[in-house]
């Protein structure tokens, strides 16, 4: 009986020839979902680092939050005013909602700050719905690209920091076309009405959100549905029908309850500043910065955005040169977007926030039309690669720059103010236009404000106070001019001066004694109430630098 002989063991060496000999199984391509998660996440954590210190108070946020809380009380938002209907409640409700599961904050600033926290979650959802945008029209490389670039982005971490309407407006939008182009593919998914009809909801919560955005939902709809681009026109129609449905309802609402004539009264006012009759506010505002000369003062820590905007025309061509019905749905949509800003900047009311609804389809058209470099042209790599790092790397620095420069000067005269100075003190303020200024938004809770300029004034009421944010007023955003606010603090020096990079130098002065009059200050200091996620500020060391003259 023959025994077989066993088979010596492979050596060390004879195992790494096999291994370098054995085919290597291909790897298959990430998932899109994949980049759209860690590109949400990336985008939400460089949005929350300091995001309390980095950003003074913009004006619009402590109105937003007040009436975020004002819904989250039940009806229709309000303000100390009356009810708010400038802008729709879309936005306020979803505060509301953020408010109910966070809890309250009495502080006004803490719950700014909270706020952000809200809007920075809501800059990661829209992160991974332009992922995965991009991804369905072109490839998973594609939209990693995009959501890199908008989570790097300057401009949209600044406007996704602050409490404002645009980035829950651009992240409706986003899930609209998501579920829009899946249905103009050759290969539609199954229950194309079900999708037709989420899709309208979408963007009907867009323009529930900002009426502004019915230019890049409605518009490009109806157009497409003229010229029979995107989806099959009953799915269009569908589509239409169900985007004008919330903000319809949102209007019998209004009837319903007798107010649509203050309803309408506030929107013929929105109206005339969107077509610049009136000019309020904004870069065409009389006696206000230009355009241009902010562009050029920020153009060193926002070249890669000024890059991507110059390319807009690039992107509408590349556009308009496919005729796959996607990009045709996606010519309507980024055509529509530069008509809007185009019109702005001509006539109507431009402030910086509106460029934020075009860089963002302006991306997803440049995402999904230009061309990869070929592997044969090394220099055409060579310079995409280097164009690629430009755009990504330059905001580094300017990031680390604006996160780690304190900014937060009206939180830190706050929490003075509260330590020092008792409650119902007159306090004078000189900014503010028609409307309230951010001062009187963050103090009006706990101190008497009033625009009191003349010894008069200031003597019926026992004004002691003068705050002074001196950039808005250089810059003609004060209700009194910067002459004005010369001469009422001509001899003072200030109590406590905060500096940042969005107010300049804010003063709080302390005003001669006035002629006798009602003592209105010996009220208890109220304690500042603090929420779960932010708790108050305690007092600054103040800094006592010269005020600008």
């Amino acid at each position: 009986m023959t025994v077989p002989r066993t088979a010596p063991a492979p050596t060390r060496t004879a195992r790494a020839r096999s291994s370098l000999t054995r085919p290597r199984l291909p790897r298959g391509p990430v998932p899109a979902g994949v980049y759209a998660a860690l590109t949400a996440l990336l985008t939400v954590a460089l949005r929350l680092v300091e995001s309390g210190r980095a950003g003074d108070v913009f004006i619009d946020e402590p109105i937003y939050r007040r009436l975020g809380e004002s819904a989250a009380a039940g009806g229709f938002p309000r303000t100390d005013e009356g009810l708010f209907f400038l802008h729709p409640p879309g936005y306020f409700y979803l505060e509301a909602g953020w408010t109910k599961l966070v809890g309250e904050h009495a502080d006004i600033v803490a719950g700014v700050h909270s706020s952000r926290v809200l809007n920075s979650l809501l800059a990661g959802v829209t992160a991974a719905l332009l992922v995965l945008l991009v991804a369905r029209v072109r490839s998973p490389r594609a939209g990693a690209v995009a959501g890199l670039v908008f989570a790097l982005d300057q401009f949209c971490i600044r406007q996704n920091d602050r409490v404002l309407l645009e980035t829950a407006t651009m992240m409706w939008i986003l899930a609209g076309y998501l579920l829009l182009v899946g249905l103009a593919r050759p290969d539609p998914p199954g229950r194309p009405r079900a999708r037709a009809l989420l899709a309208g909801l979408f963007l009907g919560l867009a323009v529930l959100t900002k009426d502004h955005a019915t230019l890049i939902t409605v518009l490009p709809l109806l157009a497409a549905l003229a010229l029979g681009w995107g989806p099959p026109r009953r799915l269009l129609a569908l589509t239409l029908s169900t985007t004008v449905l919330p903000y319809t309802l949102y209007l019998i609402l209004i009837a319903g309850f007798g107010h649509f004539d203050a309803f309408w009264e506030a929107k013929t006012s929105g109206v005339r500043r969107l077509l610049g009759m009136v000019q309020e506010t904004g870069f065409n505002a009389a006696g206000t910065p230009s355009l241009s000369g902010r562009l050029l003062d920020e153009l060193p820590g926002y070249a890669g955005t000024y890059l991507l905007l110059a390319l807009t025309p690039v992107a509408l061509v590349l556009l308009w040169r496919r005729k796959e019905p996607v990009y045709r749905l996606l010519t309507l949509f980024h055509a529509s977007a530069i008509v809007t800003l185009g019109y702005a900047l001509s006539i109507g009311t431009l402030e910086e926030q509106a460029l934020y609804l075009l860089f963002v389809p302006n991306l997803v058209a440049l995402a999904v039309t230009v061309p990869a470099p070929s592997r044969h042209r090394l220099g055409l790599r060579v310079l995409a690669v280097g164009a690629l790092v430009t755009v990504l790397a330059t905001p580094a620095a300017v990031y680390a720059q604006n996160r780690w420069t304190p900014d937060d000067g009206f939180q830190q005269l706050r929490a003075y103010l509260l330590t020092h100075v008792p409650a119902g003190t007159a306090i004078v303020t000189v900014d503010g236009q028609r409307t309230q200024g951010v001062t009187d938004w963050v103090l009006d809770d706990t101190y008497r404000l009033g625009h009191w300029v003349t010894p008069g004034e200031r003597a019926a009421e026992g004004a002691q106070y003068l705050v002074v944010p001196w950039r808005v007023i250089e810059q003609g955003y004060g209700r009194s001019s910067l002459a004005e606010v010369r001469r009422l603090t001509d001899g003072l020096s200030p109590v406590v001066a905060y500096q940042g990079p969005m107010y300049g130098t804010l003063a709080l002065y302390r005003l001669p004694s006035p002629l006798p009059g009602p003592d209105l200050t010996r009220l208890v200091v109220p304690a500042s109430v603090a929420g779960p996620l932010f708790p108050a500020p305690g007092p600054p060391a103040p800094e006592v630098p010269d005020a600008p003259r």
